[in-house]
């Protein structure tokens, strides 16, 4: 054995994963196909939130949470309703309890902390059991995704140079080997030295072959993001037709491979039809990869239009339904849709999803932060803004809408017809209630005292000259999360299609969708897919530590 647990995979997953096999002695070799800069994976470049429950951050901001309220909105959200949902529901009621209990306390005990606003993300379809979120739940770490990091890293190379944890990039495994029915190692090519920074593509020329043996096999490899024509393969129908074009929200390298692999050698793949891809995504200005899209993160304010003008239906605002209203955008015949806005909304509203695109909360600088509560957009915002393929800016609306029209080259949105739908929501503003679901969808969340102090603009007349000028930004669907994957029990083993688990064989982090082959059901709450590596690497790392001796 060159071993006792060779993991698969350095992200968020294998990270934890590895930091506990080497907590509780036992010496590990992580593979992982890129180069040393990509340590952390996608959990690098995230903003770093976790869904949480009950905390006492929640309750300094006034927000009532329970443990029952969260099971309701997660259950709500899953709408899990196949024979195939048994380890998915366990594993969604256990992230639950984790979220609800130690799972604060674990990482605080380790340097992590959080930003004092928690925000309210995926507020919902508008039904008490639906989906979404009833209360705000979404933590932000100080540091953004690198602080999610930070901890495990640490641990993990003071493994190394305890010699507990073998460190080996550009080792791309082809296949798990197996002697009398158990893993027992990996089988694959070194591929060539790279000097490729982070996200960047390193290249598949193979110098060598390797082939590695342990007691027990983690794959912590990730989703299929990256790799569109298998997002198309997969995509299901109740989210409309496959979109012909799509930006992405990761790498390139995040290709699904090791789904293949691991399915090769026995074990189960499930709900693979399940997935998350945003609808918010604009073309990086600054790309790191290739395509590169950034999610926004709006608030509840802006107009939201289809391709050919036509507002949304509620609840299909900003910031409440992901899923929902991807297929509603999918359904139009187009593949993308617009929001339209003002600078007020712009400069209150708008974040962008990503550490790099918020180097405040990155790089934990305090006053940078206190900064966003100043007249005017963050600076990664107003880059966008300026030099940003997919926004518009112009003062007045016809000049917009040719702005509009110009860019897609599609003709398709009517002045007149938008100014219509513009002035009738501008009447509503002007009382303190409204038949308009959506303004009495962002006065309610103006209640919230995080919205108000940092994330919903005041209520005001798009129309207004002095709330300008005019913007609008086409909005794109971004690839992003794999909701199923491999089969697994509380422990993390993969299980075969009989259901018995595969001997020596562990998975954590997306390529198991999170936990259990999907714990997420069909919808997410989101800051669960960093909680789900975490939570879902701890476990196998756990039982993998105890089951190698």
């Amino acid at each position: 054995m060159d071993a006792d647990v060779i993991v698969v995979g350095a992200g968020l997953a294998g990270l934890t994963a590895t930091a506990e096999l080497a907590d509780a002695g036992k010496k590990v070799i992580l593979l992982d196909q890129e180069s040393e800069a990509n340590l952390g994976g996608q959990a690098f470049w995230s903003l770093g939130g976790l869904f949480m429950v009950d905390t006492p951050e929640q309750r300094r901001m006034g927000i009532r949470d329970s443990h029952e309220l969260a099971l309701q909105d997660w259950l709500g959200s899953a709408g899990f309703d196949r024979e195939e949902d048994y380890w998915p529901r366990k594993w969604a009621e256990a992230y639950v309890d984790f979220a609800s209990g130690e799972k604060r306390a674990w990482l605080r005990d380790m340097g992590h902390r959080i930003f004092p606003v928690i925000g309210w993300a995926e507020r919902g379809d508008g039904r008490a059991q639906g989906h979404g979120n009833s209360v705000p739940r979404f933590h932000l770490t100080w540091g953004t995704g690198p602080g999610v990091m930070e901890p495990f890293e640490k641990k993990v190379r003071s493994a190394v140079d305890a010699g507990l944890v073998s460190l080996r990039f550009r080792h791309r495994v082809t296949a798990l080997t197996k002697q009398d029915g158990t893993v027992d190692g990996v089988q694959g090519s070194v591929l060539e030295p790279s000097r490729a920074g982070r996200g960047e593509a390193g290249g598949s020329i193979e110098v060598e072959d390797f082939e590695l043996h342990a007691q027990a096999v983690i794959v912590t490899s990730g989703g299929i993001g990256g790799n569109h024509e298998l997002v198309r393969k997969s995509w299901p129908s109740r989210l409309g037709p496959a979109p012909e074009r799509m930006v992405s929200g990761v790498p390139a390298y995040v290709d699904g491979r090791m789904l293949g692999v691991a399915e090769a050698a026995g074990g189960r793949i499930i709900n693979p039809d399940r997935m998350w891809h945003y609808v918010e995504g604009v073309h990086n200005w600054n790309p790191v990869w290739d395509n590169h899209g950034i999610r926004i993160l709006p608030g509840p304010s802006s107009l939201w239009l289809d391709a050919t003008g036509q507002r949304l239906p509620a609840p299909l605002f900003p910031g409440f339904d992901t899923l929902g209203t991807l297929a509603h955008i999918t359904r139009t015949g187009y593949d993308y849709s617009w929001f339209v806005l003002t600078q007020r909304i712009i400069e209150k509203e708008f974040a962008l999803s990503g550490s790099e695109q918020n180097p405040d909360l990155t790089g934990r600088n305090i006053l940078d932060v206190l900064a966003r509560v100043k007249p005017g957009a963050p600076p990664p915002v107003e880059a966008f803004k300026n030099h940003g393929g997919d926004f518009v800016v112009a003062g007045t609306l016809p000049e917009l809408v040719s702005g509009m029209n110009a860019l897609t080259g599609d003709g398709l949105i009517d002045e007149h017809q938008l100014e219509q739908i513009m002035v009738a929501r501008d009447r509503e503003i002007l009382n303190s209630f409204s038949k308009d679901a959506q303004v009495t969808a962002i006065r309610g969340a103006r209640r919230y005292r995080g919205d108000k102090l940092i994330r919903v603009a005041t209520p005001h007349r798009l129309l207004d000259p002095k709330a300008g000028p005019l913007i609008a930004v086409r909005l794109n669907i971004l690839t992003r999360k794999t909701l199923g994957g491999l089969e697994t029990d509380l422990d993390g083993r993969v299980l075969q299609f009989g259901g018995e688990p595969l001997p020596g064989l562990y998975a954590a982090g997306e390529v198991s969708g999170f936990g259990g082959g999907g714990m997420h059901g069909y919808n997410s709450l989101e800051g669960t897919f960093l909680g789900g590596c975490l939570f879902s690497g701890r476990a196998a790392g756990r039982a993998a530590a105890a089951a190698v001796g």
